[in-house]
């Protein structure tokens, strides 16, 4: 055998040894053997296993963490032959730059700064897509080498030194130094950023028309943080506070928890995880703009840290405040937070004024946010309020008025109009000779006060006795005390009553509810006036719906002409005022009118203020309002869990069987019309009685629910119009409750008059007692005709009286 020959057979056989046994290198990639199949190792782990059955790789996998996700993320973007046996070699990681990055910033002493390019607009997610998809599909991505055949074994590179990626002509790694530009090329793998060129691991690639990118290269050049939940198998970056994941296959994402549809699917490609690149853009915040010309995406990242901070309280006093600041930091890159720097901040300011107080943070490499500014008013200390009042003498008779003029201020600040002023022993006028002193104590918007005193004398002579004092003086609106006790003697003016066609929907029966349901329900057409009060005893927060529904085989109309409502409040008297006060109102501007159209068999929620408010446990709601209907309409009551929807429980509720003392019904012909044609005043006193069931009968009605008789005791919801044709000079009207306590509003001469709102020397904003009287107008020295509208408070008693009384002559 020649030398020839034997050369050749030690070739061979040195080619079959290596065939068969896997390189001793911990970074060779080699196959063996099993009785379940083949499992190929990487750097001495399993990353694939070939011919297994399910149940063996599904049992390995944990171990192993099987997934093409955790290849790219994991094994260092290596390459595997999967047609040969034979070890292959560890391909290097196409993520490195011409120069490293750690040369790169060892190279530069320029520290970044943020560079804006007025040239450069963010555009929407779709419009990136297009524009980067039709620069795309110009032009193919070009490696420099054949394409390899299809089922053919990758040939490995011949030198596993990379060799420095080199830079298209048309642009200068040198336009993105000391910059926050990171310039993409598109159909390339070529990325710019700080000066230098780096090489991802895959193209910028197009796929069913949406352009991917390799998200380990992406993500080292934004410095974020790329991890994988090995359980989830997610693919995992984090910005700061703000998390994304990925699956591999899926066409969503999530970002801090919430999915996100993405253009496309995420894919391998190479062993290289690929998601669209506007995702990424889009959920990170991150501003890009398109060159379809220079086939380049320039994104705009921002790497400095953010701050900024709160200043607690939000009043601060000059001297006396200490100041609290709450700051708050971030790095989009994930660095620690070492340093900080403030400008103008004080604990205390001494000096009233504003000021400007700066921060800014510096993490961990040492870039400096930009400043944060905040500027804050500092308020002088508050200067107390001067109390102050005088009176328009020293000395005064008995009964003689009382002028009062209040001079008190705030150096600072305008006096609080309400609750602002607190007066001990002022009277209209006194009845008892000798010293009076009058304290006056003033408290401004910050709690500071101040009281002055001041001492009248009062005579022996008497100018007026009480009961002169009270007809002649007494303000509109207040109250004085008197003999109740001679009012059932005053004789009845003669009055004729008539009535105007509204029908009244009375919904006040059970008044305290102790479960929820259906309250009232009627099919009404025409005018409909609706009085509705009630309490809410159910232990727990309801709210109240009007539902109107249409069962006509036409379209209907509602028009509400007006309004009133009040509470919720834990006092049934307060709610039914406010509701008087405020439908006399809106009679009078017609600012609440509206109109709703209901369908052939819908529903809708009308009056809408019943239900704006819910009712907390023990509070009362009162409504009192008109409406007007072009056809027959079911109107229901709702007092329903909060959270439930009335258009639905009003079909299959039942109205609530049980009832008290109060009254519920339907009754027509609810305006009651009183004319007095004769003079009152005058010589003597008369008086007009209503709602006492005698001299003003209750309404009659029926319960539509049970169809049982109703009386409407106390004739609630009735609207009284009162004509007085004559009332002689110089009378004095007043009101009188005559069933217990009474408060409310009427309507004089179309001014809207408090029936029972607090006077000097008495407490209280109601008619208490029978023996105390509301003062509602005066007549001048001619007679006059006036008239008065009127309807009882929900949640005071009936009857009440209408006085009218000759006022005596003044004096001087």
């Amino acid at each position: 055998m020649n030398l020839k020959k034997i050369t050749i057979i030690a070739l061979l056989v040195a080619v079959q040894a290596a065939a068969v046994l896997p390189s001793a290198s911990a970074e060779a990639t080699s196959k063996t053997q099993n009785g379940n199949g083949t499992q190929t190792v990487v750097r001495g782990e399993v990353v694939q296993q070939e011919g297994a059955s399910k149940e063996y790789t599904e049992k390995l996998a944990p171990t192993t963490q099987n997934t093409a996700d955790q290849n790219d993320i994991e094994a260092a973007n290596t390459t595997v032959d999967p047609a040969s046996t034979a070890p292959t070699n560890v391909q290097p990681s196409q993520d490195e730059p011409a120069k490293s990055e750690e040369n790169a910033v060892e190279s530069s002493n320029t520290v970044p700064t943020e560079v804006q390019t007025p040239a450069e607009q963010p555009v929407n997610e779709t419009a990136d897509d297009t524009d980067v998809n039709a620069a795309s599909n110009e032009e193919k991505p070009s490696t420099g080498t054949p394409a390899p055949t299809p089922g053919s074994p990758t040939v490995p590179s011949a030198s596993t030194t990379p060799t420095a990626p080199t830079a298209p002509a048309a642009i200068d790694p040198a336009s993105t130094l000391g910059t926050d530009k990171l310039i993409l090329l598109m159909n390339n793998n070529k990325m710019y950023q700080n000066g230098q060129v780096y090489t991802a691991a895959q193209p910028m690639t197009v796929k069913n028309g949406v352009s991917y990118i390799a998200v380990r290269s992406f993500v080292n050049r934004v410095g974020l943080v790329l991890t994988y939940d090995a359980k989830t198998r997610e693919t995992i970056i984090t910005k700061g506070a703000d998390e994304l994941r990925f699956r591999d296959g899926t066409d969503s994402y999530t970002v801090n928890g919430v999915s996100t549809k993405m253009k496309g699917a995420s894919y391998q490609q190479k062993n290289t995880f690929m998601v669209p690149l506007t995702s990424i853009t889009k959920a990170l915040g991150i501003p890009y703009s398109v060159d379809n010309k220079a086939k380049t995406v320039t994104l705009t990242l921002s790497s400095k840290p953010t701050a900024s901070f709160t200043v607690e309280p939000k009043e601060i006093v000059a001297g006396e405040t200490l100041v609290t600041y709450k700051t708050k930091s971030t790095s989009p890159s994930g660095y620690a937070i070492i340093d900080e720097r403030w400008e103008g901040r004080q604990d205390i300011f001494e000096n009233a004024g504003t000021y400007t107080i700066t921060y800014s943070v510096m993490d961990a490499r040492g870039q400096w946010s930009d400043p944060y500014v905040q500027t804050i008013t500092v308020e002088a200390p508050n200067v107390p309020p001067v109390a102050q009042f005088t009176t328009d003498k020293d000395t005064y008779r008995m009964g003689e008025p009382v002028t009062y003029t209040d001079q008190s201020y705030d150096p600072d600040g305008v006096l609080p109009a309400a609750n602002s002023r607190a007066w001990v022993n002022q009277k209209g006028a006194y009845f008892t000779s000798g010293p009076q002193t009058i304290t006056l104590t003033v408290t401004d918007a910050d709690g500071a006060t101040d009281t002055v005193s001041k001492t009248i004398t009062i005579t022996d002579e008497q100018l007026y006795t009480q009961e002169e004092y009270n007809a002649l003086f007494v303000p509109i609106g207040n109250k004085f005390m008197f003999d109740g006790g001679t009012v059932p003697s005053i004789r009845q003016v003669a009055r004729y009553d008539s009535s105007e066609d509204i029908t009244l929907y009375r919904s006040n029966s059970p008044e305290s509810v102790f479960s929820t349901g259906k309250l009232y329900e009627d099919t009404l057409s025409g005018k409909v006036r609706f009085m509705i009060h009630h309490a809410n005893y159910t232990g727990k927060r309801v709210t109240m719906y009007v539902v109107a529904t249409n069962s006509n085989a036409t379209p209907a109309t509602i028009e509400t002409l007006d309004s009133g409502f009040g509470g919720p409040s834990p006092f049934a008297t307060a709610a039914g005022k406010v509701s008087i006060q405020r439908y006399h109102q809106s009679m009078m501007d017609g600012r609440l009118k509206t109109r709703t159209t209901l369908q052939p068999g819908e529903s809708k929620i009308i009056l809408t203020e019943l239900n704006a408010t819910p009712m907390a446990d023990k509070t009362v709601i009162s409504l009192l309002a008109d409406v007007n209907s072009s056809q027959p309409i079911t109107y229901s009551t709702l007092m329903i869990d909060s959270n439930l929807d009335p258009l639905k429980e009003v079909k299959t509720l039942t109205t609530i069987a049980g009832r008290d003392v109060h009254n519920r019904g339907t009754y027509e012909m609810s305006t009651k019309i009183i004319n007095v044609f004769d003079p009152v005043g005058g010589f003597s006193q008369s008086k007009i009685v209503l709602g006492d069931n005698k001299d003003d009968l209750n309404l009659t009605g029926v319960d539509a629910p049970t169809g049982s008789a109703e009386s409407n005791a106390g004739n609630f919801g009735v609207l009284y119009k009162i004509n007085l044709d004559v009332v002689a000079p110089n009378t004095l009207i007043t009101f009188n409750g005559r069933g217990g306590r009474y408060a409310g509003w009427i309507v004089v001469n179309g001014q809207l008059v408090e029936i029972s709102s607090q006077t000097m020397g008495l407490v209280g904003n109601a008619l208490s007692v029978s023996d105390e009287a509301g003062v509602l107008y005066r007549t001048g020295n001619t007679e006059e005709k006036v008239t008065l509208e009127f309807t009882p408070a929900p949640g005071s008693n009936l009857p009440v009286n209408i006085i009218f009384t000759p006022m005596p002559e003044r004096k001087s």
